[in-house]
């Protein structure tokens, strides 16, 4: 049989989605079930096994798996990754207690940043120093190497991270301690920092080096028992991972630099948003994913997302640049906020209601899912303000419990705050919405945008839900909620294109360059890039820039012309309103390369039968209860035009506009809502 099957999944913090997509037989099938946190591949297994099943595909006939995951986040957030030892150069062995050297509050006196997950006492020196040039300066120590490492294995040590001054611009040494250590200890992961990152800043290099050696153990572990799975499923077909720059990877790849994951399950959502604003003909519109723990936002500008190459992990306060831990890879430009359907509602010691950031995630869940949750939660006043059919969620797999949801919003909420249980759960929807719309103009403003010229793009289980609020808040005239909308991030994973991003920092004036030498590095970066990638692939270049004596650069494509101080200047206005005098330097060359990604339709045959499914009273920001109509998405027409109050019923989503809005059903039954 030929194997034409490709499945997304992603795991969520509350519910695993999945899609499968089979083009021989025109086939989009979702899926999603509750995620298992304490083994997040037994909801994988299960959920691939029923597609299979409710498709009718043997397992031999797919041609592949591509899976994302918020492993990497959780173990650094829980702290429960690997003990590690740092290797630095002999007088370095403080770097990551210095870090910045600042206070990322100076008006906070108890701020402390996030601590570094190899404390001192496990940092050791050796002898041995490179020049900034990469000139040696005196020859790597061999036995100190032996004997440091010797010891802290005897502190614990699980794995090891290597990271020497200067090995951006020559890995020899870092080279020779690998090859001591797999002779030495053959069983002992070992990461290279000039093999993650081999860029300039040597604590962003050291820090990334030792969060890659932090859950390495752990991630193998995890991707070698889902493999096993699947195996065991008779789905012998390559497993993919998808990247936090939005590319997906090997396996391989995967296991060997899982720091590259870090942000994987949210760029998916990016990527499918491009993926929808292509097909839209929409420029410039707002990724809106809201599932049960978060949301996050991003923009999409050109029919893609933003990309950054700096990041900061585990941040103390999420809002506060220096409170986390510096990590130096590609990853989508996105905002998260701790508001999902799962975000816990509460009056605080002064009696303000707070929304999130704690979630209850899968387990015990919101109040209205039956297993044992007792605080109320977005997804609950949803129910109370009629945005959610208790017979119909999940397809009527699960009942909504409407009576223990109103006493506990009105035990929790309502009474404290002196609210009626509507006015308690409108409370609550309003400043989880507030919370994410503060969130996106601050995005929006750091890029110099406005959310007025965006279409907003809703998606996951919760984001259309609440697409109505946001876009209101937010002064957004039009909404593109597509079919199929709460698995859209497994819909990102298959649509992804094959990806690897190298990076080589190089400093040199830009009068000065050796474009010898940059010609041969940007032929071993698609060298191995070619490695993972194969044939086939298309390649970006680009440059980081910045004036002499700058902290930061900007990210700038090399022209054909060769005018590369013209890009610069032209980038650097675009961001800054103006340009300076003086030389400029070229920090960093980069390389993206890529194989094509898929084009995949989202939408359905419509189902026989009238889409009318009734009506019930909806509660709507700035109108109040209202009667609207509720429809169901799979029978509605394309070219039909609705006019609300409506709400549109799927089985993995629901959306609900009020009177102000007209509703369009596009030819994939995508649902383009213009707001009055």
């Amino acid at each position: 049989m030929s194997r034409t099957v490709r499945i997304g999944v992603d795991v969520g913090g509350t519910f695993t989605d999945l899609l499968l997509h089979d083009p021989a037989r025109g086939l989009t099938w979702p899926g999603k079930l509750p995620t298992t946190p304490h083994a997040p591949h037994d909801a994988i297994t299960a959920g691939i096994t029923r597609l299979l099943a409710e498709t009718g595909t043997p397992p031999d006939a797919v041609a592949g798996v591509v899976h994302g995951t918020t492993l990497v986040t959780n173990t650094l957030l829980e702290r429960t990754g690997a003990v590690v030892g740092l290797l630095t150069t002999e007088g370095f062995s403080d770097t990551l207690e210095l870090a910045r050297e600042t206070r990322f509050d100076t008006t906070d006196l108890h701020a402390r940043p996030a601590s570094p997950l190899v404390p001192r006492h496990r940092c050791r020196g050796v002898p041995g120093r490179l020049a900034a040039d990469g000139t040696e300066l005196a020859p790597l120590d061999d036995d100190a190497v032996l004997v440091e490492v010797r010891d802290l294995l005897t502190h614990g040590v699980e794995a090891v991270a290597v990271a020497l001054l200067h090995s951006y611009r020559d890995d020899r040494h870092e080279r020779r301690v690998r090859e001591l250590l797999a002779r030495a200890h053959p069983d002992l992961p070992v990461t290279l920092s000039s093999g993650v990152t081999p860029v300039l800043g040597e604590y962003e290099r050291a820090s990334t080096a030792c969060l890659n050696a932090y859950v390495q153990p752990l991630v193998a572990h995890y991707l070698d028992a889902l493999r096993d799975d699947l195996t065991a499923l008779g789905i012998d077909a390559p497993l993919h991972v998808m990247l936090s720059g939005g590319g997906v990877t090997t396996l391989a790849d995967a296991k060997e630099f899982p720091v590259r994951l870090l942000e994987s399950g949210p760029a998916a959502g990016a990527i499918a948003a491009a993926a929808v604003a292509r097909r839209a003909g929409e420029p410039d519109v707002l990724s809106f994913d809201m599932g049960g723990t978060t949301a996050k936002i991003a923009i999409v500008s050109g029919g893609a997302p933003r990309r950054k190459h700096d990041f900061e992990a585990g941040r103390v306060d999420k809002f506060k640049p220096g409170s986390g831990l510096p990590v130096k890879l590609t990853v989508v430009d996105l905002i998260e906020i701790g508001s999902g359907g799962g975000s816990i509602a509460a009056p605080d010691a002064l009696g303000l209601l707070k929304v999130g950031p704690r979630s209850a995630g899968s387990v015990p869940g919101p109040v209205a899912y039956g297993r044992g949750g007792e605080r109320p939660t977005v997804t609950d006043a949803d129910l109370v303000l009629g945005y959610l059919d208790p017979d119909a969620f999940l397809g009527g797999e699960m009942r909504l419990r409407t009576a223990e949801v109103h006493k506990a919003v009105a035990r929790e909420v309502g009474d404290p705050l002196g609210l009626d249980e509507t006015g308690a759960a409108a409370g609550i929807v309003e400043v989880a919405t507030a919370s994410m719309a503060a969130a996106a103009r601050m995005h929006l403003a750091e890029h110099g945008r406005d959310p007025a010229g965006f279409a907003l793009v809703a998606f996951g289980g919760a984001g259309p839900v609440h697409a109505y609020g946001l876009a209101k808040q937010l002064k957004i005239g039009r909404v593109i909620v597509p079919m199929r909308a709460g698995v859209m991030s497994a819909y990102g994973f298959l649509v992804a294109a094959p990806t690897v991003d190298q990076s080589r920092s190089l400093p040199s004036p830009l009068s000065e360059v050796d474009w010898n030498r940059v010609e041969a590095l940007y032929e071993e970066m698609a060298e191995q890039a070619g490695a993972v990638l194969g044939t086939g692939v298309r390649s970006r270049r680009s440059a980081d820039l910045r004036y002499l004596g700058q902290g930061s650069g900007i990210e700038v494509d090399l022209p054909g012309d060769g005018r590369l101080r013209d890009a610069f200047e032209d980038a650097y206005r675009a961001a800054f309103g103006r340009t300076l005098d003086g030389p400029v330097e070229v920090v960093t060359w980069r390389l993206s390369a890529r194989l094509p990604g898929h084009d995949i339709e989202l939408g359905c045959e419509p189902a026989d039968g009238d889409p009318r499914r009734g009506e019930r009273d909806v509660h709507f920001p700035g109108h109040g209860r209202l009667r609207a109509t509720v429809w169901d998405r799979y029978r509605l027409r394309p070219g039909a035009e609705i006019a609300g109050p409506a709400v549109f019923e799927e089985r993995e989503s629901s959306c609900s506009f009020g009177p102000d809005c007209r509703i369009r059903v596009g030819d994939d039954l995508t649902l383009f809502v213009d707001l009055g």
